[in-house]
């Protein structure tokens, strides 16, 4: 029994093992994956001192619970929490240090979605072409964590950041979504393509790792019919036969025959990641496809 390990006491509604992701296999039907909220798992590595490809704990709404083995130091970021060592209060958003068989709670989300646990030297679970992160569509890596986990972790980099505090973005109050129109924006109507970028939608409760699913009105199509199956990017906006956008996200599909409408810049898809059920969308055309 190795000390080098972190012990789910409590995994939470849905926490999973992210990294960088791995991109580059789609030719192969693999989604690209990894940490929803990029800059944020990269944030709580640097704190830690571990490089950027390190693999995190992503949480989803009411955070986990763990308990290393050894002294480690740990920072979590993302969604704001509170976070408390045996139940002691410790700084969220910067290095802490934990005892060996301390108690590390990370509560839940009091804005936000997903928060983002990093522990020195990484979790060091075995990597699938390429990269440790739970692919939730395709069930490649590690499952969803369970109550009773255990996980390697990796040995300590560079020391921890010397800081007291450092900036983290809010969660959306609203979600502004710059989108380059096309490949498929000649199947709408130019109703439809005015309604994508005049009219408020708001982020459904339907929303995962898959896809940001949205409530609106319904974008109107000028033909009939459907697609053959074509290549699916991070951030495309599909139009299933409901009508309502979907912006696919890091677990997204890597085909699919419902026309894409638009494409999300990749600085926006962030916030994606951290945007509530309810939380106001806009989508704002910021170039045609030529």
């Amino acid at each position: 029994m190795t000390d080098d390990a972190l012990v789910v006491v409590r995994a939470g509604a849905l926490t999973t093992v992210q990294d960088l992701g791995r991109p580059g296999h789609a030719h192969l039907g693999v989604p690209r994956s990894g940490a929803l909220d990029a800059p944020a798992a990269a944030l709580v590595n640097r704190l830690v001192g571990n490089p950027p490809g390190a693999a995190v704990l992503e949480t989803t709404l009411n955070g986990c619970s763990v308990r290393p083995r050894s002294a480690t130091v740990v920072a979590v970021g993302g969604a704001p929490c509170a976070v408390t060592v045996d139940g002691r209060p410790a700084p969220w958003g910067a290095p802490v240090r934990v005892p060996g068989g301390a108690l590390l709670d990370i509560g839940p989300a009091r804005s936000g979605v997903r928060g983002y646990l990093a522990v020195s030297g990484g979790v060091a679970v075995e990597p699938v072409l390429g990269s440790r992160s739970t692919d939730l569509l395709s069930g490649l890596g590690p499952l969803p964590l369970t109550d009773g986990t255990v996980l390697p972790l990796g040995r300590p980099g560079r020391p921890h950041a010397r800081v007291d505090v450092v900036p983290h973005p809010a969660p959306p109050s609203e979600l502004v979504l710059r989108v380059t129109l096309g490949p498929r924006d000649d199947w709408f109507t130019d109703a439809a393509l005015r309604t994508l970028t005049r009219h408020p939608y708001a982020v459904s409760s339907a929303s995962n790792r898959i896809g940001l699913r949205t409530e609106g009105p319904a974008l109107e199509r000028s033909r009939a019919g459907e697609l053959p199956s074509e290549g699916m990017v991070l951030g495309a906006v599909q139009v299933p036969p409901d009508g309502r956008p979907v912006v696919f996200l890091a677990d997204h599909p890597t085909t699919g025959g419902y026309p894409v409408i638009a494409v999300v810049h990749p600085a926006d898809l962030p916030g994606a990641a951290q945007a509530t059920p309810g939380t106001p969308v806009r989508f704002v055309a910021v170039r045609h496809r030529r």
